[in-house]
């Protein structure tokens, strides 16, 4: 024998009753079909009830509604109505008189509560066993209950008498309603929320069942809430435990008392979709499969969550101080959902639902009033608007570090976790965030644990132009190999230009963002884009500057602050004061997040991480040496006969090596922020200042307009060429060379000969050596294009990657 459980969804309509006859007459064993009312009929049927108490007429509109309900399936089902509905119109009749009663005496009793809120599954089981040409099985003659209406504790010895009795020799189909019992005396009594899981789990509980099946409107447990976690998936296997566990933690796929009776008796239950027959569904049994991989089957959760925190050092060491406490709560009838309580026991918080709180911290108040006012319990507070999160697996007892990696990926988050609880069986942790972060906090563990297949990472760039666009089509294009080959999936969560800025959720297609940008209805903003990023509070995002303003350099304490990572083409704030530059990456690493500049020096050249992994390793940095400038090397590798200083520079402007202004790149600064950044990285403080800058343009060219200074560099052209042939004759060449030795920086154009590695470097190639204490003999040099929006994009993209190993 079997015994399946239809709810309302499943009966909320003619369509839905055909599907349930399907699946029913699919069926090779004897059935008992256990029904929930009609999708949406309790509630109305209670609300109908609420106004009657107000005495007014408005309930005989809602009842009419409710005929009209159950009449429009009935006619929708059968050829000839009238004796089926008849049946249900006596049910409506009862429900219109007890209404009348209580709008009569103005008052709502819990009794009459129960009579009411199991019509709707009186009505829908007549309805589906007439449709089915099946007996009905009236579970109110059943169950039997005591006398706590609105959640009865069922006496089971009679109970499982009444059922194997009136079972007896049963072959065939049968329809039962869920939810309803009585009480010794006769009365209607109900058996709380999900009570008709409960009461078909009661039913193959007495009839030893060869299963469960519970259908309803979802595939199964899922690992996750869909409605929050998109990529949560169906779990095929739970043991009871693990189902109980996340039904206590706010999975409303199963009540947990349903599995109680079952559980005793070791009854598999299926939970499988009406709408989805051919789904696979969840399986529970007393154990279920579960490879150590993955430690933790499921994440629940509760929202509107209040905690109550009572705490003072007379607490400590005194006997019957948690037993008063849950002792005045149960008198309120107060549920406390989790306890934490500090080991020297001078704190105990509980969290309780959140309309319960000002009913809790009075019940406490009262009763610990004379240690309050002895100042041996100096605080009783709640604090409201948080949520429960919880993860669930038996396998957790034999896996090492759950613990630990579940709560470093929250904390690196920026989620700030207000308790913790977790039973010596390890099958749940359970811990209180803000209900702000919860899915954040949600998505975090999700992925953390190997439920999601893909990793995640959001980008907010900041910065169209020609690394920023570059780089967004290299994103374009590494996508799909990404996803596919490394699991990693890459949004665009927040995009800005120097005019308009967007976000999605969801990802900004890459392939049309300038057009989404000319539409987008938000002009651009560095205060109101950090803000919307903050306050989107994704997990696992990075802040993406490819800028070179001085604004948004200076806002990155704010970001990492907020446990975003920073990835940064701009030189600004690696390069500005030393202590924002150490503020900067102490603020990263106390965050457990990145904030990586690796284009700072040498475009996409692994010039930087080279650099920390000889320092990390400890090895000493004892001397710097390095063509930094692209932009500059180009220069003077275009200088010929032909091509005078003034038409090099622009040439370079053309090419993209050159800023829009030439003159930054000329003064040498660039090179000095470079030279700082690499003596920092090597452990060196060092400040702007101290370094010396030998310029190799007179100072009178960078005052004034870019278009003066155009009009006026040819005046060099001739000394230059000049001094270019004398270098020649001599074998020699011009390099604007960067030295860092012995706590000395310098930056200026020195002569190379044809020995120096330096001479050799084509084009815009950067080049540097570094001599440690390990490289000594034979210094390490790292060669390559050190300038160029494509590679420099290209590096950006690298330093990206990093921050989704983190």
């Amino acid at each position: 024998m079997k015994v399946l459980k239809f709810g309302g969804t499943s009966v909320g309509s003619a369509a839905n009753i055909r599907i349930v006859r399907e699946i029913v007459t699919r069926q090779d064993d004897d059935i008992v079909v256990v029904v929930s009312a009609l999708g949406g009929i309790t509630d109305r049927i209670l609300n109908t009830a609420r106004m009657a108490v107000l005495g007014t007429d408005f309930y005989l509109g809602e009842l009419a509604e409710i005929r009209n309900r159950h009449s429009e399936v009935t006619e929708a089902l059968f050829d000839d109505p009238d004796p089926v509905f008849g049946r249900i119109n006596h049910i409506l009749k009862e429900l219109e008189q007890v209404l009348t009663g209580v709008t009569l005496i103005g008052e709502l009793t819990p009794k009459t509560l129960d009579r009411l809120s199991g019509m709707g599954e009186r009505m829908s089981s007549i309805l589906v066993s007439a449709f089915l040409g099946v007996p009905h099985m009236d579970s109110a003659e059943l169950i039997v209950t005591d006398s706590n209406f609105g959640k009865a504790v069922v006496a089971f010895e009679e109970t499982n008498r009444r059922i194997r009795e009136r079972f007896n020799g049963f072959k065939g189909l049968a329809v039962a309603p869920g939810f309803i019992a009585r009480n010794q005396a006769g009365e209607y009594t109900t058996l709380g929320r999900g009570g008709s899981d409960y009461t078909a789990a009661i039913i193959a509980a007495a009839l030893d069942a060869a299963s469960l099946e519970i259908w309803t409107d979802v595939d199964g447990f899922m690992t996750a809430d869909p409605r929050v976690i998109r990529k949560a998936y169906t779990i095929p296997m739970l043991s009871y435990t693990e189902a109980m566990e996340l039904s206590n933690f706010g999975a409303k796929v199963i009540y947990p008392p349903t599995i109680l009776p079952v559980y005793k008796k070791g009854i598999p239950v299926h939970i499988k979709n009406t709408m989805r027959p051919e789904a696979p569904g969840t399986l529970i049994t007393r154990s279920s499969e579960n490879g150590r991989e993955r430690p933790i089957k499921g994440i629940s959760s509760i929202s509107r969550i209040a905690m109550l925190t009572v705490q003072g050092i007379g607490m400590v060491g005194v006997a019957g101080i948690s037993m008063r406490l849950f002792s005045a709560l149960a008198q309120e009838k107060i549920n406390v959902i989790l306890i934490s309580q500090a080991s020297s026991e001078n704190t105990i918080s509980i969290a309780i639902e959140e309309h319960s709180a000002e009913q809790a911290e009075d019940a406490i108040r009262r009763e610990f009033d004379k240690e309050i006012s002895h100042d041996l319990i100096n605080k009783v507070f709640v604090e409201t608007g948080l949520s429960i999160v919880a993860i669930v697996g038996e396998n957790m007892k034999h896996s090492t570090g759950v613990a630990g990696k579940l709560f470093t990926t929250i904390g690196r988050n920026g989620i700030n976790i207000s308790a913790i609880a977790q039973g010596a069986s390890e099958y749940n942790i359970s811990w209180v965030v803000k209900h702000e972060d919860l899915r954040k906090t949600l998505n975090v563990v999700h992925e953390s644990f190997f439920l999601s297949e893909n990793s995640e990472l959001n980008i907010f760039l900041i910065g169209t132009g020609l690394v920023g666009s570059h780089l967004l089509r290299q994103v374009a294009s590494q996508q799909e190999r990404l996803l596919n080959e490394n699991h990693l999936k890459l949004k665009i969560a927040g995009l800005a230009n120097s005019r308009k800025m967007i976000f999605d959720r969801d990802g900004i297609e890459v392939a049309d963002y300038s057009k989404q940008l000319e539409n987008a209805q938000m002009a651009s903003s560095t205060e109101e884009f950090i803000h919307l990023m903050i306050n989107m509070n994704l997990y696992n995002s990075v802040f993406v500057d490819c800028t070179a303003s001085e604004e948004i350099s200076g806002a990155y304490r704010r970001i990492l602050d907020a446990n975003i990572s920073v990835v940064t083409a701009n030189k600004i704030a690696a390069s500005s004061a030393y202590d924002n530059y150490l503020l900067l990456k102490r603020t990263a690493k106390r965050k457990g997040i990145k904030f990586l500049f690796e284009t700072n020096v040498g475009a996409g050249l692994p010039i930087i991480n080279t650099l920390n992994d000889l320092v990390n390793s400890g090895d000493k940095v004892l001397k710097i040496e390095a063509v930094l400038s692209g932009t500059l090397n180009y220069i003077f590798n275009t200088i010929s006969t032909e091509i005078p200083l003034s038409k090099a520079i622009r040439m370079a402007k053309e090419a993209g090596y050159a800023e829009p202004d030439p003159r930054i790149d000329l003064s040498g600064m660039d090179v000095v922020r470079k030279l700082l950044i690499l003596a920092r990285e090597s452990g060196y403080r060092i400040e702007k200042e101290d370094v010396k800058i030998e310029s190799f343009i007179p100072e009178k060219y960078f005052a004034g307009s870019v278009e003066e200074f155009w009009q006026s560099i040819t005046e060099l052209d001739e000394e230059f060429e000049s001094n270019r042939k004398e270098l020649e004759s001599k074998g020699l060449k011009w390099r604007f060379v960067a030295a860092f030795e012995e706590g000395n920086a310098r930056v200026g154009l020195r002569e190379i000969g044809s020995a120096h590695p330096f001479f050799d470097l084509e084009g815009s190639n950067n080049l540097i050596i570094y001599r440690t204490e390990r490289y000594n003999e034979f210094p390490m040099l790292i060669k390559g294009y050190g300038a160029g929006a494509a590679v420099t994009a290209a590096g950006v993209f690298a330093d990206i990657i990093k921050v989704s190993n983190i």
